[in-house]
């Protein structure tokens, strides 16, 4: 009898072994898994508190590892699994107590002191529950911390934390439908010059009184590239000129798209002046696809020819300051235009006029004056002071409330530019939320307090 007694304690002792893997950990506590809020559905957020052995021993070794994360698919009594075309026997309400840890596939893995994880690989509409067990070295685990709820991804159809951008951008739009609908009626919408654009008569004219060609350039990107329709909406000005003036132009091109795009534009452009005699579509050629073998032979053309005017108009990268500095050598006025930030600086510091930024892009309006284009321009303005005012407004009440630390009314301004205006925390800041939940909540106890007793006041 006292063998047998002394057997079974020893057996009491061992630790508990599961299809192989031992579990001798303290398991983590209080998992929590909730829907990721202003998703697609596709995310799950999940939260437990650490296992109580998750520190480090006096000789600096750790008896937990890490979590692993297991994820099951939640069984609905319709006998298929939500928003998913599963059998129902696949699927199943909770872990077994026989899990095998190493043959389910755990959805993700983190170290040791990490108390959270971010499933994104879920399908919206779907029943989910989950387990965490924490990891030790030689491959133990601990038992299985299972969700108390399952929890279920949903979509959601308006991102709260992208209000404000969204009431920006509908005012912004009435703006634009505003200004478009008054330039329609013969309303006078001022742009301001743009001194690139202005230099336009100037650099034909003179490229006639000297008897030279007019290069334009119109980048090395194809015609999908909003700068190459950018540039092409000028050639459409520059051609114009060039008829009226009686000057050669010439359009080497590194795309073949283009170089048709830019042959039907110089062509209605000589046609609308009248002079379809003086069209010659061998000036606008094809050259190559290839970056620096179209920046030599632009080049050749330059010296060769010797362009009294040349303009650059498009998207450039390394060979904007080549083709700026060989036309430079040469003597020729220069108009650039460009949305590259890289490329900028070289084509100012090289050339006459430079069209910068969303100078380039107002050009089509600037030059066509066509009453749409003209009224998005002066909405997208409107916008642009907008957001200028946003910036200062943050800028300032971000300083206030550094100097002066004390005061509330300052450091809620602050917060709610930097967070809801400026952030994506929504319309209603985060302290009036949890404020009007603490209300509800009260509001609850209170009418749960005076209802009667529904066995008659016995209890």
């Amino acid at each position: 009898m006292k063998r047998v007694l002394v057997a079974l304690l020893l057996l009491a002792c061992l630790p508990v072994v599961a299809h192989g893997q031992t579990v001798t950990l303290a398991a983590p506590s209080n998992v929590t898994a909730k829907d990721v809020p202003d998703d697609v559905g596709n995310q799950v957020a999940l939260e437990w508190d650490l296992s109580p052995e998750d520190r480090a021993d006096a000789d600096g070794t750790r008896s937990v590892t890490g979590y692993v994360i297991y994820r099951r698919v939640v069984q609905t009594g319709d006998g298929l699994e939500s928003g998913a075309e599963t059998p129902s026997g696949s699927g199943v309400m909770a872990f077994a107590d026989d899990f095998d840890y190493e043959a389910n596939q755990p959805v993700g893995t983190v170290p040791y002191s990490v108390t959270s994880f971010l499933d994104e690989n879920v399908e919206g509409g779907v029943s989910y529950m989950y387990a965490v067990a924490a990891t030790g070295p030689g491959g133990t685990f601990s038992t299985l911390a299972v969700t108390a709820m399952p929890v279920v991804p949903t979509m959601e159809y308006i991102n709260q934390g992208k209000i404000w951008f969204l009431i920006i951008m509908l005012f912004i739009s009435v703006v634009i439908i505003y200004f478009v609908f008054y330039a329609k009626r013969g309303g006078q919408i001022k742009v301001r010059p743009i001194a690139g654009l202005e230099a336009v008569t100037e650099a034909v004219g003179r490229s006639t009184e000297m008897g030279k060609p007019v290069l334009f350039v119109p980048g090395i990107l194809d015609i999908n590239d909003i700068q190459t329709v950018a540039g092409i909406t000028v050639l459409s000005n520059v051609a114009r000129t060039a008829a009226q003036y009686d000057a050669e132009l010439k359009v080497p091109t590194a795309r073949s798209l283009v170089m048709t795009t830019a042959r039907e534009t110089v062509e209605a452009a000589y046609l609308g002046e009248g002079r379809p005699d003086a069209y010659n579509e061998d000036n606008i050629y094809y050259l190559t696809d290839e970056q620096f073998g179209y920046t030599a032979g632009v080049q050749g053309a330059m010296v060769r020819e010797k362009p009294a005017a040349c303009f650059y108009m498009g998207a450039f990268y390394a060979e904007s300051l080549i083709l700026a500095e060989t036309a430079n050598s040469i003597g020729a006025i220069q108009v650039a235009g460009t949305a590259m930030p890289s490329q900028l600086p070289f084509f100012v510091a090289a050339c006459d006029y430079t069209l910068i930024g969303e100078e380039f892009f107002a050009a089509s309006a600037y030059l066509s004056n066509d009453p749409e284009q003209l009224g998005s321009l002066k909405g997208q303005d409107i916008g642009k002071v907008i957001a200028a005012l946003l910036l200062v407004l943050g800028c300032l009440f971000a300083t206030l409330s550094g100097i002066f630390k004390d005061n509330s009314t300052l450091q809620n301004v602050d917060g709610y530019i930097s967070n809801n205006v400026l952030g994506e925390d929504g319309l209603v800041p985060e302290w009036m939320l949890a404020a009007e939940q603490d209300g509800l909540d009260q509001t609850q106890e209170a009418e749960q307090s005076a209802q009667p007793a529904g066995d008659g006041g016995g209890n």
